[in-house]
Parts: C-alpha cells; structure tokens; sequence
C-alpha cells in the first residue's frame, strides 16, 4: 500500500543525494557491509520524502538497513531509482527488493568500469609521467579521480529519472516485479556465499606411511564443492532467526572458531 508523502525532491536535493554518497563506506561492518553509510546517505532525502509520516520513515530506514554492498560509483544510481519509487509510495517489498536485487549486478559493473579499467589505465599512464619527474602524472590522476567524484551526481539524477518513467510500468505489474525481484535477490545473495564465506579444511588422512588423502582437494572438492561455507551460512541463519543470537555474536563466534581451527591446522 502506498504511503502518504508530504515532500517532493528537487534537483538540489537529488544532487546532494549524489554528494552524500561518499558516506556508502563511512560505517562499513561485518553485519551488514554499507548499510549504516548508505543509510546515511539518503536519510535527508527520505525525510523530505516523508514529512511527519513517521511509521513510513521508520520502515524506509529500516529496509534500507538491511545487508547492502555494491560499488561507490554505482551506487548513487541505485539510490537516485529508489528515492524515485519511495517518492512515488511504492510498496515496500517492492522497493527493498529491487534494491537487492539491483547491488550485486551494479557492484560487478561498477568494479569492471572503475577499479578494472578507468583507474588502473590511467594509474598506468600518469605513473610513466611521474617516474619522468613529470607533476603532469599526479595532476592528471587527480584530474580524473575528481571527475570520477563529480560524475556521482548526473548517475544520481539518471537513476532518479529511470526510477521515474519506470514507476508506471512497475506499479502495473507490482505483483511480477516484486517476486522476480525477490527471486533475484535471492539469487544475488546466494552468490555472495561462495564469494565471502570460504572454509578450507587442510586435515589430510593418512592412507599409508607415504600416502595421504587431501580432505579438501579429493573429498569436498570433487563430490561436494563449498557445501562446507553452504552449511556454515545456513547453521548461522537458522542461530539468527530461531535461536535469536545476535550477530554480532556469531562473528565473534566465527573469529574464535577460525583461529582455534586454524591453530590445530584443520581448517
């Protein structure tokens, strides 16, 4: 069900969306990754959006609290397209769905075009300059860097617009959105287990005097690849939802864990 807005976003307000996206790593943690800064970030705008609607605010902080990371120059264009659904009293499924839906596939494009291509070319070149005792190398790399910065707010604006001119189409099938939405970001944080949690098990079984069995290279390897970081998450999902440990807890549980197993050389 739509909420009921108060404020309209302008230009100025879209801009320092795009400003204020530097905070994305301001309060990066093991919990929730970019939630807190990203939070942060829009958190002007969502009031505006929102005026005295309170209970609206409140949900909108606390979706956009939950698990979040993508890449820094990406993001301002997932931020603008959301502002413009929560702008627009989308429903909230809808809207935390597509976020994370949307943050894995715009952190792989993000990293591709920024830390893959655009700054280690130009890292390449400018340091040719500098190792000639050029101040060309620097300033260049500087030059470029600023831009890179700047470009956060037209990315904001775009996302915005997207948003916008999508918002029609989205509310007429807000029922196929929504699940494809939450199938993707199913998906999206189904991939991010294989890519953050890994456990490698390093025991070897003795076979004979001169043969050992690598546990890891010849067991889980070959019949059940990572079933061991597979299990682990669900172990501390089911800690999470039905034994309400905080989760906090379990990474300090974890890190306990990883350097008693590590120090036994199992793991």
């Amino acid at each position: 069900m739509a909420s009921k807005h108060t404020g309209k976003l302008t230009k100025k307000d879209i801009r320092m969306v795009g400003v204020r996206s530097i905070w994305n790593q301001s309060a990066m943690n093991y919990q929730r990754m970019q939630a807190d800064g990203w939070t942060l970030a829009i958190l002007p705008a969502l009031k505006k959006i929102y005026g005295d609607d309170k209970k609206g605010l409140s949900d909108a902080i606390k979706g956009n609290l939950q698990f979040m990371n993508t890449n820094n120059y990406a993001a301002p264009l997932l931020m603008g397209l959301e502002l413009s659904l929560e702008e627009n009293g989308e429903d909230r499924e809808t809207i935390d769905g597509l976020r994370v839906a949307l943050f894995g596939p715009l952190a792989g494009i993000g990293d591709a075009i920024t830390w893959f291509t655009i700054l280690p070319i130009v890292a390449g070149i400018t340091a040719s300059f500098a190792k000639q005792g050029s101040i060309l190398g620097p300033l260049l790399f500087f030059i470029v860097y600023l831009l890179l910065f700047l470009a956060r707010i037209p990315i904001a604006q775009l996302g915005y617009s997207a948003g916008s001119k999508a918002v029609s189409q989205i509310r007429k099938d807000s029922a196929i959105v929504s699940h494809a939405a939450s199938v993707l970001g199913c998906t999206v944080i189904g991939g991010l287990i294989a890519t953050y949690v890994q456990i490698t098990v390093k025991s070897k079984i003795a076979v004979t005097s001169s043969t050992t069995i690598s546990i890891q290279k010849q067991f889980f390897d070959n019949i059940f690849p990572n079933i061991l970081p597979l299990g682990y998450t669900f172990l501390l999902y089911y800690l999470v939802k039905k034994k309400n440990i905080s989760p906090v807890m379990l990474i300090i549980i974890t890190f306990v864990l990883a350097i008693i197993c590590s120090w036994l050389g199992i793991l």
